[in-house]
């Protein structure tokens, strides 16, 4: 089982198990719920197996609490500073696009992922965005635009073109040289655009 070898792999690299769990927690708003929970299964049955060979793993520290009164207002900033824009002025709406057509799904966003989620600190912004591309990848055809966004927002955090292309390498070495190389032109067409 893949998902086994990675979790025994980072574990032994050193992440720690409220990093593993986070991350998997992450995955849930992109590749949904019942594939984050099995996700979450697996890791018990890793860190088990791991127990009963002696292997002590860190637990590491938990996310602080986030007591937030205005959660839109919270995941509204949460993505400005992903994207780099200010955070002072008003809170803007969407006027186009899904957002404007289906507000339900623009607040669940703002609340959810970029409030709830990306307010968690086990994991930086960067973290979380290496994570949401690596992902989009993996999920393939179809979430090319989403990839497109979150490269850029990736790159936003610091995370250099090269340290892009070796996620794609490893996605090419885990998952298929096929979600690789569309990934790879996806970053190319956006990397032409800016």
């Amino acid at each position: 089982m893949k998902l086994k070898q990675a979790l025994n792999t980072g574990l032994d690299a050193g992440l720690t198990i409220n990093e593993c769990k986070e991350v998997l927690v992450h995955l849930y708003a992109y590749c949904g719920f019942p594939r984050s929970i099995q996700g979450l299964n697996t890791l018990m049955t890793v860190l088990d197996e791991r127990k009963a060979k002696g292997i002590q793993d860190n637990i590491g520290r938990e996310a602080t609490a986030v007591n937030d009164t205005n959660k839109y207002e919270t995941g509204w900033k949460n993505l400005a500073k992903l994207g780099g824009r200010s955070t002072d002025g008003p809170i803007e709406k969407p006027t186009s696009g899904y957002g404007a057509f289906s507000p339900e799904i623009d607040r669940f966003l703002k609340e959810h992922l970029f409030a709830d989620l990306f307010s968690r600190d086990v994991l930086t912004f960067a973290e979380r965005e290496l994570i949401t591309v690596s992902v989009l990848i993996a999920l393939g055809s179809g979430v090319e635009p989403m990839l497109a966004s979150h490269l850029g927002l990736t790159m936003r955090q610091g995370i250099t073109k090269n340290q892009i292309e070796e996620v794609f390498a490893v996605v090419e070495k885990s998952v298929s040289k096929a979600d690789a190389d569309a990934a790879r032109k996806v970053f190319a067409e956006m990397s032409s655009r800016n």
